[in-house]
C-alpha cells in the first residue's frame, strides 16, 4: 500500500507539474528550433524509443490497419493538438497558450456524439460550456498585445485561434482513438502515433521551408536540453504515468490535471521566462476553470452512482 501511495503521488505530480511545464519547455526550444521541426524531433524520438522498448518486450506486431488508424489519430492529436501550441508560442506567452488549451474539455462535450444525450440534458454541463467559452472569449477578445512576445496583435490573435483549432483536432483524434482503435497494446499504439506524427511534422517542416534556415550550429544548450526534456519527460514519462493513473483512479479525478497545468505554466513563465501575468489572464483562467468544474462534476457523479 505504501508503494502504491507513492506511485500515485509521483504519477499525479507528473501529469500536474511536468505537463504544465512543457509550455515553458516549448518556449525555450523555440529559441533554436523552428516550430514544426521541433515538433517532428520531439515525436520522432519519443516514437522510436517507445516502439523499440515495446518490441523488446515482445508486444504484438501491429497490423497495417492498426498503423493506419494510429497514424491518423497521431496526426490529429499530436501534430494538430500539440504542434499548434508550438507554432503559436512564436507569438504568445506560454501562460496564455496554456489557458486556451484548458478549454479542451468543452470540445469533448461538443464532439462526443455518443454522450450527447447525457451532456445536453444536463443544465450544469450546458452552463459550464457557456462559462468556458466566455472565459476563452475574454482572453482572446480583450487581450492587449503581449510585449514579451514577437509579432503584432493580429499574429497573436491568429496564434490563439490556431491553438483553439488544435484543441478541436486533439479532441477529434482522441475520440477516434477511443471508439476505433484496438488490437495492439496501448503503449504500442502510442508509439505508432508518436512516430507517424513525427514523420508528418517533418514533412510539413520541409514543405514550409524551415530546413533552409536551420543549422545545427545555431542550437543552444538550453534549447537542446528543453527538447530532450520534451521527449523524455513531456512525452514519454508523463504519458505512461497518465495511462497508469487511468487504470488506478477514476477518469474524472485523473483529468484534474486540466485545473493545474495552466497555473504551473503561468508561474513558470513568470518566474523563468519573465512573462507578465495580467489580471485579464487570471480572470479568464478563473472563468474557464469554473466551466471545466461544472462540466466534469456531473460526469464524476454519474460514474459514482453507476459503481
Amino acid at each position: 500500500m505504501g508503494n502504491d501511495r507513492w506511485k500515485l503521488v509521483l504519477a499525479f505530480a507528473a501529469v500536474y507539474i511536468i505537463w504544465g511545464s512543457t509550455y515553458l519547455g516549448i518556449l525555450i526550444a523555440l529559441k533554436s528550433f523552428p516550430p514544426f521541426l521541433m515538433t517532428a524531433l520531439r515525436f520522432l524520438l519519443a516514437g522510436i524509443l517507445l516502439l523499440a522498448w515495446r518490441t523488446w518486450k515482445h508486444d504484438q506486431v501491429p497490423s497495417l490497419k492498426s498503423i493506419q488508424q494510429n497514424g491518423f489519430a497521431g496526426i490529429l492529436t499530436l501534430f494538430g493538438g500539440v504542434g499548434s501550441v508550438g507554432w503559436a508560442e512564436q507569438y504568445l506567452s506560454s501562460g496564455h497558450a496554456a489557458i486556451i488549451v484548458t478549454a479542451i474539455p468543452f470540445w469533448f462535450v461538443l464532439f462526443d456524439r455518443k454522450q450527447w444525450r447525457f451532456y445536453f440534458s444536463n443544465k450544469i454541463i450546458l452552463a459550464g460550456l457557456l462559462f468556458g467559452f466566455a472565459g476563452v472569449a475574454i482572453l482572446v477578445g480583450f487581450s492587449s498585445p503581449d510585449n514579451n512576445r514577437s509579432g503584432h496583435f493580429h499574429e497573436q490573435l491568429i496564434g490563439s485561434l490556431i491553438i483553439m483549432a488544435g484543441g478541436i483536432a486533439w479532441t477529434t483524434g482522441s475520440l477516434y482513438s477511443k471508439y476505433n482503435i484496438g488490437g495492439a497494446s496501448p503503449l504500442m499504439n502510442a508509439g505508432l502515433q508518436f512516430l507517424v506524427a513525427g514523420i508528418f511534422s517533418m514533412i510539413v517542416s520541409g514543405l514550409s521551408g524551415e530546413w533552409e534556415h536551420f543549422h545545427i550550429r545555431q542550437i543552444s544548450a538550453p534549447s537542446a536540453l528543453a527538447l530532450f526534456y520534451l521527449v523524455t519527460m513531456g512525452s514519454l514519462v508523463t504519458y505512461l504515468a497518465y495511462l497508469w493513473l487511468l487504470k488506478k483512479r477514476p477518469a474524472a479525478q485523473v483529468s484534474s490535471y486540466v485545473y493545474v497545468n495552466p497555473v504551473i505554466a503561468l508561474l513558470l513563465g513568470a518566474g523563468i521566462a519573465n512573462e507578465k501575468i495580467t489580471w485579464l489572464q487570471v480572470v479568464a483562467l478563473a472563468v474557464i476553470l469554473c466551466g471545466v468544474i461544472m462540466v466534469n462534476v456531473p460526469k464524476y457523479t454519474r460514474r459514482v452512482e453507476v459503481h
